[in-house]
C-alpha cells in the first residue's frame, strides 16, 4: 500500500503528465489516502481534467477539488455571450433532446430540463463545460424515463457479468422502483464508475446511489 507521501508525488506526477492540465498553480496534499487538490485553473474544463487525472491513480480513496476557476483576460465572456454559446452547442448535438435551459450567471452555467437517459444529461454538461469563459456547471437536468422499470437488477448483474472491468461479485444492486443503489467495495475509482455507468444504461432507471467504497 502506498504512503500519502508517495500518492502525492504520484498525483503531482499525474497531473504534470496530463496535456490538458497546468500544474503549476495546483497544490495536492493527502491524508490517509484522501486527496485534496488546490490553486486556480484558467477554465472549468482544466478543473474536470485535474479532478479526473487525480481519481485514476491507484491508492486515491476520496478526492476533495477545491480548485478554483480564474479565467485570463482574454478567456472573459458576457454571461448572456456564454448562454448563447451554450445554446448553440447543445442545439448542434444529436445526444441532447430539445428542452434544455440554461442560465449562466458570473460565468456559472446551470441546466435545466428533462431526458430520457443518464448519458443525455452527461452530454449537455459536455457541451457547455467546455466553453470559454465558463466558471461552473450546475445540471439540474432529471432523468424521466419514458419506459416503465421492468427486471432491472437482473440486466444490471448481467452487464457487470459481461464487462471486462468489473468483478461483478463484490458489487451488490437493490432496486426500488427506478432507483438502483450499488453497494460494495472495489480496488479503483475507475471501477466503481464503470459500475455507475452499467446501472444507468438499464431501461427505466431514473437514479442511481452509487455507495461502492474503494479499498486497496
Amino acid at each position: 500500500m502506498k504512503t500519502d507521501r508517495e500518492l502525492q508525488q504520484d498525483v503531482i506526477d499525474e497531473l504534470s503528465w496530463a496535456p490538458d492540465v497546468d500544474a503549476t498553480e495546483i497544490g495536492v496534499t493527502v491524508k490517509d489516502g484522501v486527496v485534496t487538490l488546490a490553486g486556480t485553473v484558467d477554465s472549468y474544463a482544466e478543473k474536470w481534467a485535474a479532478e479526473a487525472a487525480a481519481k485514476r491513480l491507484s491508492g486515491v480513496k476520496g478526492l476533495a477539488d477545491e480548485l478554483q476557476v480564474k479565467l485570463p483576460g482574454d478567456s472573459k465572456r458576457s454571461d448572456a455571450d456564454i448562454a448563447r454559446a451554450a445554446e448553440n452547442a447543445l442545439e448542434w448535438d444529436a445526444s441532447v433532446p430539445e428542452g434544455i435551459k440554461v442560465t449562466v450567471e458570473n460565468g456559472y452555467v446551470t441546466l435545466q430540463g428533462q431526458v430520457d437517459w443518464q448519458y443525455q444529461k452527461e452530454a449537455a454538461e459536455d457541451e457547455v463545460e467546455c466553453l470559454t469563459g465558463v466558471t461552473g456547471v450546475d445540471n439540474e437536468i432529471t432523468v424521466k424515463p419514458s419506459v416503465p422499470p421492468a427486471n432491472i437488477k437482473a440486466q444490471i448483474q448481467a452487464a457487470f457479468d459481461r464487462d471486462a472491468i468489473l468483478c461483478g461479485d463484490d458489487i451488490d444492486v437493490q432496486v426500488d422502483g427506478g432507483t438502483v443503489t450499488l453497494t460494495g467495495q472495489v480496488v479503483s475509482w475507475a471501477e466503481s464508475d464503470e459500475a455507475e455507468n452499467d446501472a444507468w444504461a438499464a431501461p427505466g432507471v431514473c437514479n442511481v446511489k452509487n455507495l461502492i467504497s474503494v479499498a486497496y
